[in-house]
């Protein structure tokens, strides 16, 4: 599944995307423990998780969403605007 990251999330983890394989996570918050897992820019990248918003396949959602079958997950700080 293709993984976005955007703005601080982006440079914490040092990729705009990957290809990552979720490797039996069911959930976007269990993807994301996965990732923290794995290496420790993941962990400094979530280390917030207040701060984190998902989308799955382009609708944003929380992150005990299902990501089976998903084809893109993407991780953003929450959008401000003026």
């Amino acid at each position: 599944m293709q993984v976005l990251y955007f703005a601080w999330l982006r440079e914490r983890v040092g990729a705009a995307s990957e290809e990552i394989d979720p490797g039996g996570a069911a959930t976007a918050r269990e993807l994301v423990e996965r990732l923290v897992a794995s290496e420790p820019r993941y962990g400094a990248a979530f280390a917030d998780m207040a701060a984190v918003r998902v989308a799955v396949d382009q609708e944003m959602c929380d992150l005990d969403t299902s990501i089976a079958g998903a084809r893109e997950v993407a991780f953003f700080p929450p959008v401000t605007g003026g």
